[in-house]
């Protein structure tokens, strides 16, 4: 077994452990299940009551915005999971064990991607219940679940280094709310940016949680000649700005949250 392979395997392991601990929980299986079945209500019976988008019904332009959202809620709780792990001393019982340093967080962000899978799953259905629509091939739709997994797997690699970074629950939990919300909201996810004034527009236009909604919207096919086409460079070029995107993200912070794993557990 090389030291390639080791940590991929040691990873898995640590997964498992991950999701029999999350299937032992009902508080998170009840977020992963619950969860989107409110936001799917309450955004397209609330928000879809007093929008209007042209050219098609907008519980269609809203879906692929509550899945980004729900992917990046989702994530969180990779950093969360670590902080309690810290808090309660697991990490120094990983540091006893014979296994690579990064599997634990191989395994932390696998078993959360399983989560998100399953997320992502009943969100659909609710989603088809309350009029959500697929309007391209079977093989584009499933490219568009891909890019919102991969989305998930890479940005569940930040929370890992905001997490490893602050080592509280309560720390993580606040600065998570700060970043995530402004990045949900001044977005395209739940209305035209076009429409938001001058200095919002600019922000949401080049919020990388707009250039996922319309990736997703454009592989979905919820999208609308009737509405203003953006002249901003991510949106014009959704699909590949995403890919770019989740290749930085992965380049940037898997080496960084590794780093700081190692620090965590010799210090």
């Amino acid at each position: 077994m090389n030291a390639l392979t080791l940590p991929i395997i040691d990873g898995l392991t640590i997964a498992k452990r991950n999701a029999i601990k999350i299937k032992r929980s009902p508080d998170l299986l009840g977020a992963a299940v619950m969860f989107p079945i409110v936001f799917v209500l309450m955004f397209a019976y609330v928000f879809g009551s007093v929008i209007e988008v042209p050219g098609m019904s907008y519980k269609e332009f809203l879906l692929p915005g509550i899945f980004v959202q729900s992917v990046i809620i989702g994530a969180q709780t990779t950093g969360y999971t670590l902080t309690l792990d810290l808090q309660k001393g697991i990490f120094d019982r990983f540091r006893s064990l014979p296994i690579a340093r990064s599997a634990v967080l191989i395994g932390q962000t696998v078993s959360d991607l399983l989560m998100n899978i399953s997320t992502l799953v009943v969100m659909a259905l609710m989603g088809l219940v309350v009029g959500w629509r697929v309007h391209t091939s079977p093989l584009e739709a499933l490219a568009g679940f891909g890019l919102l997994l991969l989305f998930a797997y890479a940005f569940s690699w930040v929370t890992a280094t905001v997490a490893l970074a602050l080592r509280t629950p309560e720390s993580f939990n606040n600065v998570a709310t700060m970043v995530s919300f402004p990045l949900m909201f001044i977005s395209n996810a739940f209305i035209d940016a076009s429409k938001l004034p001058g200095p919002l527009r600019l922000v949401a236009e080049w919020n990388p949680v707009s250039t996922f909604t319309q990736a997703a919207r454009e592989l979905f096919g919820n999208t609308s000649t009737a509405m203003k086409t953006s002249d901003a460079w991510p949106l014009q070029h959704a699909v590949p700005v995403s890919l770019l995107w989740i290749a930085i993200i992965l380049i940037v912070f898997v080496p960084l949250a590794t780093r700081l794993y190692k620090k965590t557990v010799s210090s």
